[in-house]
């Protein structure tokens, strides 16, 4: 039943193109805590004590292993900015938010836990999308299975909107690595190069989803089904 569900919703653009920026969404969620871990930058203040922060010292202390969950966090949002390789980005990014969701709520911190869920669930979504690419894992081994992935005939661009989310990753690190950090805007620091930042990257998908608009108005265009 769910399979059939997700075949009928990949044939509508509306659903797919709000799939593509969810991916973006979720991606993007991930950069700043990435690159702070991969900066060997404290999550937290040292000053602040708890359950919650105590564990984020302990975790930065841990040094290696704080990057190398950085550098997975990257991945995956790099992979879901594709849009080509999603599913794997999205197969990457389920147990990193799973562990994220669990730790918040075990610690209490109900607002952060909040947001994570809500990643959490857009992630299972994400999952659910491409489920015809994956399920295959559970077929037996002593029975043939062949994998049948249903198509998005939905008149979207993916290779267009791929083109953006490499449009915006590349944004987004560039101002970091110029900025020497993760920016965090306090206020209206209209003075600062940086804060324009955030605008120019959530203008990106507002011009490509015009772009993708008008191909699709036009006959013989590309579509999605070319991914």
């Amino acid at each position: 039943m769910i399979a059939g569900l997700v075949r009928r919703a990949r044939q509508v653009r509306g659903i797919t193109l709000a799939v593509v920026n969810l991916r973006f969404l979720i991606g993007f969620a991930f950069l700043p805590s990435a690159l702070k871990k991969l900066l060997d930058q404290p999550f937290t203040d040292p000053t602040n004590h708890g359950p919650f922060h105590d564990f984020l010292h302990g975790f930065h202390a841990t040094g290696w292993f704080y990057a190398f969950v950085g550098a997975m966090q990257i991945t995956a949002a790099a992979l879901l900015f594709t849009q080509r390789f999603a599913t794997l980005g999205a197969l990457v990014a389920l147990p990193i938010l799973t562990a994220i969701t669990a730790f918040c709520w075990s610690t209490q911190v109900y607002p952060t836990a909040t947001i994570a869920t809500m990643m959490w669930l857009g992630t299972v979504g994400l999952v659910l999308w491409d489920l015809d690419k994956w399920r295959g894992i559970f077929a037996r081994d002593d029975q043939a299975h062949e994998v049948r992935i249903a198509p998005i005939e939905a008149r979207v661009d993916l290779r267009l909107w791929g083109r953006c989310g490499a449009a915006m990753l590349a944004v987004y690190l560039g101002s970091a690595l110029a900025y020497g950090g993760v920016y965090r805007p306090r206020g209206m620091e209209l003075d600062n190069p940086a804060f324009y930042v955030m605008p120019a990257v959530m203008l990106l998908p507002i011009v490509t989803f015009f772009v993708d608009r008008r191909r699709s108005r036009v006959p013989g265009s590309a579509t999605s089904s070319t991914i």
